[in-house]
């Protein structure tokens, strides 16, 4: 495990980020904690691997805070597409993830854009136990006469997420229900749960619970997923400013071809030896 890392972060949320092109890194779960852990490890949200690829510049991927492999990550897709951009000298790079193929753009001074590819939609994508209409599924929070949560929407991108619609982000509850959404019998593979309060047209306010992970500053994925979510229920228009805890990423589920497009910035920490 002796080997260098970068420390990075997007908006705030956090990462451990191990280049493996030359040396397989392969932590098991256990390894993966310890990292993680902020009190005795490094500290972070995610631990990423970036790994050479035949198809594309470089095979990335992604662990939770718990230990488990995850299939995308947004904010550390901009950072690590960031790193490669930097590396090479070009504005774009080709990220290989277990979700597809992502490709990062040069937006600005460390600000990347990244073409998160087509939502999942379909119950199946998600994946749900059994079939709904993911523009509100059957599940409520609260009594069955006045429930506090209901119909929220489910999108995949990547990675499952639920995005619950709240009058007010701030006074959520989000670390009480969290937990509970996470590993409800619903979702077989978990989900991440958002809580986004539309504030225009074009702003959403969002707090995002992560699976495995729990409540963090932001959730680049989640701001995708909130924003296709929001536009499926006629809330906002396909472009809109995601507001979290962490700052604020520009996402667009762009017409002309169905994807989803993040804009964020990217930011190295520090460097360090793993122990």
């Amino acid at each position: 495990m002796s080997r260098p890392f970068l420390k990075m972060n997007g908006l705030g949320n956090d990462f451990v980020v191990v280049e493996a092109r030359t040396a397989p890194f392969a932590p098991t779960a256990a390894e993966v904690r310890a990292i993680a852990d902020r009190q005795a490890g490094v500290g972070c949200d995610q631990l990423v691997s970036i790994e050479p690829s035949e198809k594309a510049d470089a095979r990335v991927r992604f662990w939770n805070a718990d230990g488990d492999e995850v299939g995308a990550c947004g904010n550390a897709s901009r950072c690590v597409g960031w790193l490669l951009m930097e590396a090479s000298g070009r504005d774009q790079a080709v990220i290989e993830t277990q979700g597809g193929l992502l490709t990062a753009t040069r937006a600005g001074d460390k600000i990347v854009s990244v073409d998160m590819g087509e939502p999942g939609l379909d119950w199946r994508q998600i994946p749900l136990e059994e079939e709904m209409d993911t523009r509100g599924i059957e599940l409520q929070v609260g009594p069955i006469d006045d429930p506090i949560l209901h119909t929220p929407g489910c999108v995949s991108m990547g990675n499952p997420h639920v995005v619950f619609f709240v009058p007010d982000a701030e006074t959520a509850p989000v670390v009480q229900v969290g937990p509970m959404i996470e590993h409800h019998r619903l979702f077989p593979e978990g989900v991440n749960v958002g809580f986004a309060q539309i504030v225009a047209r074009d702003r959403i306010r969002l707090k995002v619970w992560e699976r495995g992970a729990g409540l963090t500053k932001a959730c680049g994925t989640g701001a995708c997923a909130a924003l296709v979510a929001s536009y499926r229920r006629g809330l906002v228009d396909r472009k809109a400013t995601l507001v979290l805890d962490g700052g604020e990423l520009v996402i667009e589920w762009r017409e002309s071809d169905g994807h989803v497009i993040m804009t964020g910035p990217a930011q190295v920490d520090f460097t360090g030896t793993l122990p």
